[in-house]
């Protein structure tokens, strides 16, 4: 059985510095805990198409954004699945779609998932500040649908166990994301 998550986050920068962060492969490693010791072990990177436009990257964007991978990139990932754990999980995923500034989404092609896909939406939104000053910002909306391996006793882990690491990991790539954009903002 599918099963979703979604986790939403706003971010005070331009659409096009947070998707360029995003879209960049070399920074998925910075957002997952260091403890799951994540690596690239491959990477067949299919670049991004043309700006729309011939539009210019933004000078504030950070310089690897050139880095974003489009669609048709494939890339293999191996990490720990728990803390000091003697084993890695190795995980295939290819961007399936991309669409500057706008969303791109990735599916597993092997890995700990009988289905995964996780597609990343941006959008600008203007929110307010402490003082009622409108900031302009980027809305990042994390959408994954997946399916566990081993059928009804997959579904239960999925409706237990799976749910509530998606949260966690989200909630600690979040905070990791303010974190990072914030130094690349003083850069």
């Amino acid at each position: 059985m599918r099963h979703s998550f979604r986790a939403e986050q706003w971010l005070p920068y331009p659409v096009d510095i947070v998707f360029d962060f995003f879209a960049n492969p070399e920074n998925l490693p910075r957002l997952m805990p260091s403890w799951q010791k994540a690596r690239i072990e491959q990477a067949t990177l299919v670049p991004a198409p043309p700006r729309p436009g011939g539009e210019p990257i933004s000078t504030a964007t950070p310089s690897n954004a050139s880095s974003a991978a489009g669609a048709g990139t494939r890339m293999k990932l191996s990490f720990r699945p728990f803390p000091f754990s003697p084993i890695r999980i190795s995980w295939m995923a290819e961007i399936s779609e991309f669409r500057w500034n706008d969303h791109f989404c990735d599916v597993q092609l092997s890995g700990p998932f009988a289905f995964w896909r996780h597609c990343h939406n941006i959008k600008s939104e203007t929110r307010t500040d402490e003082e009622k000053l409108p900031v302009c910002g980027t809305l990042l909306i994390d959408s994954v649908e997946y399916e566990m391996h081993f059928g009804l006793a997959g579904d239960l882990a999925g409706r237990v166990f799976a749910n509530s690491q998606l949260a966690s990991t989200f909630a600690y790539r979040q905070r990791r994301t303010r974190e990072l954009m914030a130094q690349l903002s003083q850069t």
